[in-house]
């Protein structure tokens, strides 16, 4: 049996390295990743992926799914790489406040169906990313102060097991699977469709205000100021903007689940501070949630770095403040605690995240500049490695980490005894293998 053979068995399109379309359809989104995979496979239904996996269980292969590519590692040789595209329905049950959601929907798509009917589901900042990888790696965005990790509101998941078989994984079917998969990555199954919980949403305050940068100390010490004692409603985002061919500049990114009013009484410190470039505060929909802190849509070059701050002293403002951001494009704030901190009995395998920060630090991937990017990540992390508690979120790791730093000991112990008895063959892979 070749790899050639699962034309014979598929519906969808099967790309091999000599076709036309190939090098394209295995590019992830983040253009500094290659992905040298020996197939790639658009699957057109449930059944296809079924399908595939039956045959490559028979033939001893292994498959990475990646709808979107935005989590890829590059970890991929001789694999075959499943694009799960097709399977983007969405289905929103408003009275059960509840979204059916196909592997290959990006949250875009969520939102713009939950939000007429006063819903959101738990995403991220980006409407192209894909509602299925960024669940199943934990999932940290606007709402999860208040509500938690995204992969804590899943209420069913759609998977076809290592041998090939569909089957339904609740937390009354399949305790250990459902708690595995809910954090742990795809390394334990192939999931075709998720069911989501919907949060009531009836007013969102938010937006961006802009500063020059010798507004920097102000600004960060507002930012401190307002999120020691936020609400869990609240999340803000500090960032040091460094654009290319543009001068350097600071930005609160911010979002309320509530109404302005009470948003605009919780952020009375910003209007303080004086020269504000833009400030693009306001009610917003639902659907357009990725207006506050704009990111690219279309695939690019990127170096992301993420770590986790046990806290912020005036110390550590000296370390962020005092040397250019440069060659980075943004050093990033998140302030993070609330529900984060304290999941639910029924968490997945994310648990807790107690740390009540997140850094992440963006520069181009471009050839040029890309060791330089790192080089300055780095740094970064070397000053103010006191405050860097070592943990990351799985949904945040990049190129070169692994999966070993997102969970305690114990967690990852049980993930991989999971993985060993689901998937014995190593059918499935994840970008972010628990067994490395």
């Amino acid at each position: 049996m070749t790899i050639n053979d699962m034309r014979g068995v598929l519906k969808g399109r099967v790309l091999l390295p000599d076709d036309d379309g190939f090098e394209q359809a295995a590019t992830a989104w983040n253009l500094t990743v290659r992905q040298p995979v020996a197939a790639v496979v658009e699957a057109a239904d449930a059944d296809d992926v079924a399908a595939l996996v039956r045959y490559a269980r028979r033939a001893g292969l292994t498959v990475a799914a990646q709808p979107t590519g935005h989590g890829a590692s590059g970890d991929v040789e001789g694999l075959i790489l499943l694009r799960t595209g097709l399977l983007n329905e969405v289905e929103v049950r408003a009275e059960e406040r509840v979204a059916r959601v196909g592997a290959g929907a990006r949250w875009g798509q969520v939102l713009a169906a939950a939000g007429p009917l006063g819903l959101a589901g738990l995403s991220g900042s980006a409407p192209g990313v894909g509602v299925t990888g960024y669940t199943l790696g934990g999932g940290v965005g606007w709402f999860s102060r208040k509500y938690g990790l995204a992969s804590g509101s899943v209420r069913a998941i759609d998977i076809v097991d290592a041998d090939g078989e569909p089957g339904r994984v609740t937390a009354e079917s399949d305790p250990e699977l459902f708690w595995a998969l809910r954090g742990g990555g795809g390394d334990f199954a192939m999931v075709t469709a998720l069911e989501l919980d919907l949060y009531p949403v009836p007013t969102m305050y938010g937006g961006r205000v802009v500063w020059p940068e010798h507004r920097t100390s102000e600004v960060y010490d507002a930012f401190l100021e307002i999120t020691v004692e936020a609400p869990r409603e609240l999340s803000v985002w500090f960032n040091r903007f460094q654009p290319p061919g543009a001068p350097p500049m600071v930005t609160l990114d911010l979002a309320y689940l509530g109404e302005a009013a009470r948003a605009q009484d919780l952020l009375l410190r910003l209007d303080k501070i004086e020269g504000a470039i833009s400030d693009t505060r306001g009610v917003v929909p639902v659907a357009g949630l990725s207006a506050i802190s704009p990111e690219p849509t279309d695939p690019t070059p990127s170096i992301s770095r993420v770590e986790l701050l046990t806290g912020l002293d005036a110390d550590a403002g000296e370390l962020l403040l005092s040397k250019p951001v440069e060659p980075l494009i943004n050093l990033q704030i998140r302030n993070l605690g609330g529900a984060l901190a304290e999941p639910g009995p029924g968490a997945g395998a994310s648990g807790a995240v107690p740390e009540p920060y997140l850094l992440n630090l963006v520069g181009l991937g471009l050839p040029h500049i890309a060791d330089a990017t790192r080089a300055k990540q780095a740094e970064v992390v070397a000053d103010l490695k006191a405050r860097i508690s070592g943990r990351k979120p799985y949904t945040m790791l990049s190129p070169g980490e692994t999966a070993t730093s997102s969970f305690s000991g114990d967690a990852l112990a049980r993930l991989q005894e999971i993985k060993r008895a689901r998937d014995p063959h190593n059918v499935f892979r994840a970008n972010y293998p628990v067994l490395g």
